[in-house]
């Protein structure tokens, strides 16, 4: 069995522990974190309104140089959670087409709810929606933090 855990500033600590809990000793695992490729390119345009003036890049490391830090961080703070070996991916680009295609030789994906905390579909972002619903693996979705009471459901009114 090889599980892809899908990690996020956020879920990290929630995923390395259930993926420690559930997942099998002989099992291969892999933290993958995955940058928006969005925001580097905000980060290197110009401030709209120079009209064509560029401001010289600020001194020291740059966005993708920060960026890579923080996963390479990250992804080190997983694997020493989990306890055990395991394999760490980093990737840049669209993160939901950059979450499945790893995902495609996975049995099994284990990824963190990042929406708001309540029992509803918004307790999942759009990112982890569209990697749910086309994911070629099973996949576990795990609370970052306890789960909320059902008093947090926001019942429509015909239903109350």
């Amino acid at each position: 069995m090889h599980a892809l855990v899908w990690i996020t500033e956020s879920s990290w600590p929630a995923c390395a522990d259930r993926a420690r809990e559930l997942l099998p000793a002989d099992a291969g695992i892999t933290f993958l974190h995955v940058v928006p490729s969005d925001v580097e390119a905000l980060a290197e345009h110009p401030a709209p309104g120079l009209l064509g003036r560029h401001r010289p890049p600020p001194p020291g490391p740059s966005v993708r140089q920060i960026s890579d830090d923080e996963a390479a961080s990250l992804l080190e703070a997983a694997v020493a959670r989990l306890g055990r070996p395991a394999e760490t991916a980093a990737r840049h680009g669209r993160v939901e087409r950059e979450v499945l295609e790893a995902a495609a030789g996975a049995d099994l994906l284990v990824l963190g709810r990042d929406g708001e905390p309540r029992l509803e579909p918004k307790s999942v972002g759009r990112e982890a929606r569209f990697v749910i619903d086309h994911a070629p693996c099973e996949v576990l979705v795990v609370w970052s933090q306890p789960p909320p009471g059902l008093e947090s459901i926001r019942w429509p009114p015909h239903l109350r």
